[in-house]
C-alpha cells in the first residue's frame, strides 16, 4: 500500500531506532529509571514494550532473535506480578502477551508462556468475579474494571488473540456484553458511565463522573474487542445487541458532519444534561482518546454489523484528519498513545482493512512528519509514548504487514 520511496524511508528510520534500542545495557546504563512505568514487566514504559519492537522485527525478518531474546530476558527479570494490579500492560498478562508473539514465530518460550498463561487466567477470573459482583449491586464501574490498559477489555483482547476458543475468552466477552446492559435507576446514562473523573479518581470538576469514548480508558475498547470477536465468528449471545447499544451512544454524541465526523474523548454530567459538546472540546487526533482510536473502533463495529455507512463514516473521519494540517498540528508528540505514531498506525490498519486507497495515499505525509519530529530531539525509549512505539509504526508501514498474532492487539486495533 506504500510506494517504494516512502516505505524505504520509514524502514530506514525504524532500523536506526531499533539499532539504538538493541542493547538493554546501552538503553539503561544504570538500570531502568525509578518508577513503576519503567519496571521491566511494564508494556508501556519498560523492557516488555521494547521487547515487543524487537520481536516484531524478528517475526518479519527485519531483526534478529538474539536481540529479541535479550529484551525478553530483561523483561522477565525479577518477581512477576499476578496480583490485583496485573493487567495487559503490566505483570504476568503483559509478559504473556509479548511471549505469545515470540513463541508463535520461533517455537521457543512455550514453557514460560504456559506459566504466564496460568497466572493470567487467575488474574482474569478474579477480575471477572469482582466485576459481576459490582453489576449485581447495580453500582457504576470503576475505570480499572473494564478499560483496555488496566481492565477486562485489555485482558479480553489478549485472550481473544491467544485463546480464541477457550472458556476464559467466552467469559470475558460475556462480561463485556453484560457491561452494556442498562443498570436500574440509570438516569438516562449508559451503564459504563463512571462516577470518577477521567483520571480514574473522584474530582470536584466531575461531580457526576464522566462517560468515556476512548480506546485506552473508555467504551471504545469494549466496542473493538466485541466487534473483533463477531468478525472472527467467536461472538457470545448478546454480542450484536451490545455493539449496537454502544454505537447508539457514540452516534448520539458524534460531532462534525458526514465528511469529517468526530467523537468526544469523554463527556461530563453537565454536557450530558445539556446534550451539547462545544467544538473547542474536540480531542487531539490521538489513539488514546481521539479519532485515531475512536474511528478504528467505529470501523470495526461497522464491519461486524455489516453496516457500510458506519464504515464510511469512520474512514471519512480519519481521512479528513489526515488532510487537515490544523488537526495534525495538535499531535507534536511521536508516541503511539498521544502522538503521531498512534494515528499513523491506526490509519494504516484502517486503510489495509478495506483497501482504502485515499487513506493509504495520505500515510507517507504523516510518516514524514513523524520522521522529522524524531530527528529533532532525543526521545524516551519506551513503547507507548517513546521511540520504540514510533519505530514499530514506521516498521509496519514500511513492510506493510503485521502478521498474526498482531502486535497492535494491545492497542485494540486488531
Amino acid at each position: 500500500m506504500t510506494t517504494a520511496a516512502p516505505a524505504l524511508a520509514a524502514l530506514s528510520v525504524a532500523d536506526q531506532l531499533a539499532r539504538a534500542l538493541a542493547d538493554p545495557n546501552t538503553v539503561w546504563p544504570g538500570g531502568p529509571p525509578d518508577g513503576s512505568r519503567a519496571w521491566p514487566q511494564s508494556l508501556a514504559g519498560g523492557a516488555s514494550g521494547i521487547a515487543l519492537l524487537h520481536i516484531e522485527r524478528a517475526r518479519t525478518d527485519r531483526g534478529d532473535w538474539d536481540t529479541a531474546h535479550a529484551w525478553l530476558a530483561t523483561a522477565v527479570h525479577g518477581e512477576v506480578s499476578a496480583a490485583a494490579n496485573a493487567n495487559l500492560y503490566f505483570g504476568a498478562p503483559a509478559l504473556a502477551y509479548i511471549t505469545h508473539r515470540a513463541a508463535s514465530a520461533s517455537g521457543w518460550y512455550l514453557r514460560v508462556l504456559e506459566r504466564l498463561d496460568t497466572a493470567t487466567f487467575t488474574v482474569t477470573r478474579n477480575r471477572l468475579a469482582g466485576a459481576h459482583q459490582r453489576i449485581g449491586r447495580a453500582e457504576r464501574p470503576p475505570m480499572e474494571e473494564f478499560d483496555l490498559i488496566q481492565g477486562l477489555a485489555g485482558l479480553g483482547a489478549y485472550h481473544l488473540s491467544r485463546h480464541p476458543h477457550h472458556e476464559i475468552t467466552r467469559d470475558v466477552l460475556t462480561y463485556l456484553v453484560r457491561l452494556t446492559e442498562p443498570l436500574p435507576n440509570s438516569a438516562g446514562l449508559p451503564p459504563w458511565w463512571m462516577n470518577v473523573a477521567p483520571t480514574g479518581s473522584p474530582h470536584t470538576d466531575y461531580p457526576g463522573g464522566h462517560g468515556n469514548f476512548g480506546l485506552a480508558h473508555g467504551i471504545g475498547s469494549a466496542l473493538s474487542v466485541l466487534s473483533l470477536a463477531l468478525l472472527r465468528d467467536l461472538a457470545v449471545p448478546g454480542t450484536v445487541d451490545a455493539i449496537e447499544r454502544i454505537c447508539a451512544w457514540t452516534d448520539q454524541w458524534c460531532q462534525g458532519d458526514e465528511t469529517a465526523p468526530w467523537w468526544p474523548g469523554y463527556i461530563s454530567m453537565p454536557q450530558a444534561a445539556d446534550n451539547y459538546v462545544h467544538s473547542a472540546l474536540r480531542p487531539r487526533p490521538s489513539w488514546c482518546y481521539g479519532v485515531g482510536g475512536t474511528a478504528r473502533a467505529q470501523q470495526l463495529a461497522g464491519l461486524a454489523l455489516r453496516d457500510p455507512a458506519r464504515v464510511q463514516a469512520a474512514e471519512s473521519a480519519v481521512l479528513a484528519t489526515l488532510r487537515d494540517p490544523l488537526q495534525l498540528d495538535h499531535l507534536p508528540e511521536i508516541g503511539l498513545c498521544h502522538g503521531m505514531a498512534g494515528l499513523l498506525h491506526a490509519a494504516w490498519r484502517m486503510a489495509r482493512e478495506t483497501r482504502n486507497t485515499e487513506i493509504a495515499t495520505e500515510l507517507p505525509h504523516l510518516a514524514d512528519r513523524l520522521i522529522t519530529a524524531l530527528d529533532q530531539d532525543d526521545h524516551d525509549p519506551e513503547l507507548l509514548d517513546g521511540a520504540a512505539g514510533a519505530a514499530l509504526a514506521l516498521h509496519t508501514l514500511g513492510v506493510d504487514s503485521a502478521p498474526a498474532p498482531h502486535w497492535d492487539t494491545f492497542l485494540a486495533l486488531a
